[in-house]
């Protein structure tokens, strides 16, 4: 053996059969020659990623429909923004995985469906706090300001930092329907109604005694109410609530599940 290579001698190799002598020379010229193992891991890399993506432009969706699914209301969508901007994803999923202590804390298990709308995602890979994927309408509107006030009024053992600036915070957007432009143009399907209502719809999702028009035939679940108990502003604690409020709550999950059910059976 050469101890200074570490590789077998042609000494240690001559009474190998010659197919394991032929695999022993290809492997010192590989490992040996950079230019070669940089090609080699190409190759492999690229076989490997065709094999994976490759299958995706022959199926029609890569996402079952669901029924109920619809895009954030501008309000919720700004209170998305909110959750993102203040980092809770960093301690807070919005996957509820299809194990059974999870489901059985959470409910049912979480569907690609309800991320189609999202840009980007807010699955999450920490929690350090619950995740929240089911959390609409779980509690009051009450107990979620008092939480962002004061976490540790209503869950002790939280280490929540307080987040009362935000009751107090007018909530600003400059454009709302230049908000629903760029969403989608990433393939979100606003209609042109949405996005020249856009600013409309998010005053009147957050005051129930403004005429609601059509917005609820266009969001359709969407809660109308004051959210922070302030009913004379609008605040970004009333948009952080609004969007909390409709998470996991615009499926359907006997339909979701029955979809699921038929789209095994056809083998999709």
């Amino acid at each position: 053996m050469n101890t200074k290579d570490n590789l077998p001698t042609e000494q240690d190799m001559a009474n190998e059969p010659p197919d394991v002598v032929a695999t022993v020379k290809g492997h010192k010229r590989l490992e040996r020659n950079i230019t070669l193992l940089a090609v080699a891991t190409f190759v492999v890399v690229a076989i490997g990623g065709i094999v994976e993506i490759a299958p995706l432009f022959w199926i029609d969706n890569t996402i079952e429909e669901v029924e109920g699914m619809r895009p954030y209301t501008p309000l919720e969508q700004a209170g998305r923004n909110i959750y993102v901007r203040e980092g809770c994803y960093s301690c807070h999923s919005q996957m509820v995985r299809p194990f059974r202590d999870e489901v059985e804390r959470y409910g049912h298990y979480s569907l690609a469906a309800e991320s189609m709308y999202d840009h980007p995602f807010q699955w999450g890979s920490k929690r350090t706090g619950p995740d929240l994927a089911r959390v609409g309408g779980r509690y009051s509107d009450e107990w979620h300001v008092q939480h962002f006030v004061d976490p540790q009024a209503v869950v002790p053992e939280s280490i929540m930092p307080s987040y009362a600036f935000l009751l107090d915070t007018d909530l600003k957007i400059s454009d709302p329907a230049a908000m629903l432009v760029a969403l989608s143009r990433v393939g979100v399907p606003y209609s042109d109604r949405d996005i020249d209502q856009a600013e409309a719809d998010l005053l009147l999702q957050a005051n129930p005694d403004l005429d609601d028009g059509d917005f609820l035939q266009r969001y359709s679940e969407a809660e109308i109410r004051d959210f922070d108990g302030q009913p004379d502003r609008l605040t970004e604690m009333d948009a952080l609530i609004a969007y909390l409020q409709m998470l996991g709550t615009l499926i359907d999950f006997e339909s979701a599940v029955a979809q699921e059910e038929l789209a095994q059976e056809k083998g999709r």
